[in-house]
């Protein structure tokens, strides 16, 4: 597991799913959320983790099979009213998964 990675994605992720959630809260009404947010929720996720491995140079595909995976156990802690909890149980999941990925390769080494 390569810790820097795993920080790297814990902080890009979070710091993502934080702002897109303010910004998202800010511009829409809470009925808004009470209709689409099973939809609204799970997308913006997985727009996060695309927005994370396009930062960090990871392979889009793979970080979104992570991202998935780890959004389903936070639909979990949502079941029971844990949203927030949940979310950040997925960032760390998220980000143990993707740290076991290949380090990016530089794009300009020799």
């Amino acid at each position: 597991m390569d810790s820097e990675i795993l920080w790297r994605v814990a902080v890009v992720q979070a710091v993502s799913v934080i702002v897109l959630s303010l910004l998202l809260g800010l511009l829409l009404p809470h009925s808004f959320f009470e209709d689409w947010g099973w939809l609204t929720g799970p997308g913006a996720w997985l727009l996060c983790a695309w927005f994370t491995a396009w930062v960090l140079g990871l392979d889009a595909g793979q970080v979104i099979v992570r991202a998935i995976g780890a959004g389903v156990l936070s639909l979990l802690f949502v079941i029971v009213g844990l949203h927030w909890l949940g979310a950040a149980v997925a960032v760390a999941l998220f980000a143990a998964w993707c740290a076991r990925l290949p380090r990016p390769l530089a794009e300009n080494s020799p």
